[in-house]
């Protein structure tokens, strides 16, 4: 019976040994990164802090963007990336968005300054006491860059066109 206190401690130090903090995720940007054809492709830059001594392990994420409340964009990937413990690290999360969801923007006419938008995300972290989901939820406002607005588009096309 003196033994069960004992045991007890032994038992509560080693439960506090394996307590995982979760990584702490900080969305740092999101930018146009380029047009082409099909679309433009956007990339979602995130910071990620991993508050614990060990190392843990990206194994994918998933997102979805809304814009002006409309679906925009919805993706994952499946990826690797390793969190040294009591660092930061950077990732970037590649988006595509086709024309025809872009024009269903522009045709509720935002303002480009202040373009509202949704951000719902998940990173899927390996840790060695298991897997876990780190949700990421931010609501913001997005400056369009000049050269990505529609009058920009269209006076390009314009001067293109004329002869």
């Amino acid at each position: 019976m003196k033994r069960i206190p004992y045991l007890l401690l032994m038992f509560a130090m080693l439960a506090g040994c394996t307590t995982v903090h979760q990584p702490l995720v900080t969305v740092k940007d999101l930018n146009v990164v380029s047009l082409d054809p099909a679309g433009a492709g956007m990339e979602l830059f995130l910071r990620i802090k991993n508050p614990n001594s060990f190392d843990v392990r990206l194994q994918g994420y998933s997102y979805d963007l809304k814009v002006m409340a409309l679906p925009l964009a919805k993706g994952g990937a499946r990826e690797e990336i390793k969190f040294a413990g009591g660092a930061e690290t950077d990732l970037r999360i590649p988006i595509r968005i086709t024309y025809g969801d872009l024009l269903e923007i522009i045709k509720r006419r935002p303002d480009p300054d202040k373009v509202p938008y949704q951000l719902a995300a998940g990173l899927d972290i390996e840790t060695p006491v298991g897997q876990m989901t780190v949700p990421i939820n931010r609501t913001g406002t997005y400056a369009i860059p000049k050269q990505y607005r529609p009058s920009a588009v269209f006076g390009v096309l314009g001067n293109l066109l004329k002869f």
